[in-house]
């Protein structure tokens, strides 16, 4: 799976970075779920004044986000003979 990062500035002028964001395609059903998500994410991370300079959105999910549906975004193949 790809993902990707995304760094801005909040109202504040504090550089702001979201890493593990998921690369999509436009066909998967959790597309949309995923841009919301992302956007209301965003906009919480741009209100605060007090912010760290990373943030992770995997862990947003993981928190949000029902286990199956999330499996289902994040999942990864069976690796065989444990490479």
């Amino acid at each position: 799976m790809l993902f990707k990062s995304l760094e801005f500035k909040n109202h504040v002028g504090q550089k702001v970075k979201v890493i593990d964001i998921p690369v999509l395609s436009r066909n998967n059903p959790y597309y949309l779920l995923i841009q919301f998500r992302l956007q209301i994410f965003v906009n919480s991370l741009y209100k605060k004044e007090k912010v760290k300079s990373c943030y992770s959105f995997r862990l947003y999910l993981k928190g949000v986000l029902k286990w199956p549906v999330y499996e289902e975004i994040f999942k990864s193949g069976d690796v065989k003979s444990n490479a």
